[in-house]
C-alpha cells in the first residue's frame, strides 16, 4: 500500500507542473542567403528541413530538439540592443574564439571591449558577436 501511494503521489506531483520545451526560436533578418552564410560558416550550424520551401526561410537545428528560424522580411528592426540577445553554448570556446580570429570575424566581450572574453560572476566566459542584421549573439562555455 505505501509503495502505491508513493507512485500515486510521485504521479500527481510530476502531472502538477507544466511540461515546456523550447521549440524554436525565430529571427527576422534581411538578406537570407547573407544570414544562412554567417550561420553556417561561423556558428557551424547545421541546416535542417523546412516546408516552406519558398526561398524566405531557412531553419537550423541548436540541439536539444529545438530550431532556429531565420525568416527574410523585408524592413528588420532599426533597435538593436546587446541586452536582447540569442544564446549559444560551446562545448569548445576557444577552438571556437580561434575560429573567429582565422575569419577575422570580431567580437568584444559585455562591455564593448573588441577582442576580449568576460568571465561572470560564476566562471562562465562568454564572448558577444553580431550577425549580419546587427543582432547580438552571446556565446559562452557554460555547455
Amino acid at each position: 500500500m505505501k509503495t502505491l501511494l508513493s507512485v500515486l503521489l510521485l504521479t500527481m506531483a510530476s502531472s502538477a507542473f507544466a511540461q515546456i520545451k523550447v521549440n524554436h526560436i525565430a529571427v527576422h533578418v534581411s538578406n537570407l542567403e547573407k544570414s544562412m552564410n554567417f550561420y553556417e560558416t561561423i556558428l557551424n550550424l547545421e541546416e535542417i528541413e523546412e516546408p516552406f520551401k519558398d526561398g524566405l526561410h531557412a531553419w537550423y537545428d541548436i540541439g536539444g530538439g529545438a530550431a532556429l528560424h531565420l525568416i527574410e522580411v523585408a524592413n528588420t528592426p532599426t533597435e538593436i540592443s546587446k541586452t536582447n540577445h540569442l544564446c549559444f553554448s560551446m562545448d569548445d570556446m576557444d577552438a571556437f574564439i580561434s575560429r573567429l580570429k582565422s575569419k577575422n570575424y570580431p567580437f568584444e566581450d559585455w562591455p564593448g571591449e573588441k577582442g576580449k572574453i568576460t568571465t561572470r560572476p560564476d566562471g562562465v566566459r562568454q564572448i558577444y558577436i553580431q550577425d549580419p542584421d546587427g543582432y547580438w549573439l552571446e556565446i559562452n562555455d557554460d555547455y
